[in-house]
């Protein structure tokens, strides 16, 4: 999934030509975090889950840290709330844990459906804790949406692994991530917060791989390894890149390409076509999604500002 916090990055003029640019960026971001998934996946079946979680952490935070560091860019570690950067690395760091132990049993379709209602899930907690209330018309979109992911897990029916509660629990990981990034917005710049996430989740991992490693028996695990750290330090880059170039309104509908990207992976590496319940509810999370960007975007024109339905 993508780093919300950087919705609030100010960007530069928008052109037809930048909106094109931001948009290309946006897709390879994505691309990229299903890229991630995909090979977390494979990896899972040779090697814990804790140690795939190990090996995305360090990966990214050795690219991070080369790219930003305190010499090419000074005062990068300066942050005016620790305490929230670190449970926001947490709830990442657990948010990705819980997605790299379920997508081990499920399909990739499957994991990216159920956390597409991340934004839903935002959205609803929202007026309690940022006093952001939806208005009606928005609190029907939610529930749709979340039916939507009742359909995907079908619970009590037996149509899915029971890791999808996993993934469930990862996606409100996620969302209560997101509502801290966005709180970080407003004290410390993206870059920053970047590099904190790596460096948290790094370290968090640590004290347990010990107890979860195994040593990879071919230099195609090694370069698998490897590129989940990559892939994810690169993606997150390139949605900085984006979110300069463009507002995240007009970047948020793309976040849903990564199901194309997704089922695209599932049947190639793994031979994995998802059944009609999962295109189903995917469809049903991903229209709540857009309908709840559209009312966005409308109550941000001048004569409906004030309105949050």
């Amino acid at each position: 999934m993508t780093e919300p916090f950087l919705a609030a990055h100010p960007h530069t003029p928008e052109t037809s030509r930048t909106r094109l640019a931001a948009i290309a960026l946006m897709c390879g971001a994505v691309l990229c975090f299903a890229m991630l998934d995909a090979s977390a996946k494979w990896l899972s079946a040779s090697m814990d889950p804790v140690q795939v979680v190990f090996a995305r952490y360090a990966g990214s935070m050795a690219l991070v840290c080369l790219l930003l560091n305190p010499w090419s860019h000074p005062g990068i570690l300066r942050t005016q709330r620790p305490w929230l950067q670190a449970v926001r690395s947490l709830l990442l760091l657990g948010s990705t844990m819980l997605n790299f132990i379920a997508v081990k049993y499920l399909q990739l379709a499957e994991t990216v459906s159920i956390m597409f209602a991340g934004p839903l899930l935002v959205a609803l907690v929202s007026g309690p804790l940022l006093g952001e209330w939806p208005g009606p018309r928005r609190l029907v979109a939610i529930g749709v949406g979340f039916l939507g992911v009742l359909v995907i897990t079908r619970p009590g029916f037996g149509g899915m692994h029971p890791a999808a509660l996993l993934s469930v629990l990862g996606c409100v990981c996620y969302s209560f991530y997101s509502l801290a990034t966005r709180k970080l917005a407003a004290f410390d710049p993206p870059e920053t917060t970047m590099v904190y996430s790596g460096v948290a989740g790094t370290l968090a991992m640590l004290p347990l791989i010990p107890f979860f490693w195994t040593m990879p028996q071919s230099p195609l695990v090694w370069l698998l390894m490897f590129a989940t750290g990559v892939l994810g330090g690169f993606g997150h880059w390139l949605l900085i890149l984006a979110h300069r170039l463009a507002p995240a309104t007009v970047l948020a509908p793309f976040i849903y390409s990564q199901i194309v990207w997704m089922i695209a992976l599932g049947w190639f590496a793994f031979g994995q076509w998802p059944d009609r319940w999962t295109f189903v509810g995917a469809s049903i999370v991903i229209a709540s999604g857009l309908y709840l960007l559209y009312r966005e975007r409308v109550r941000h024109v001048p004569e409906g500002s004030a309105r949050l339905d």
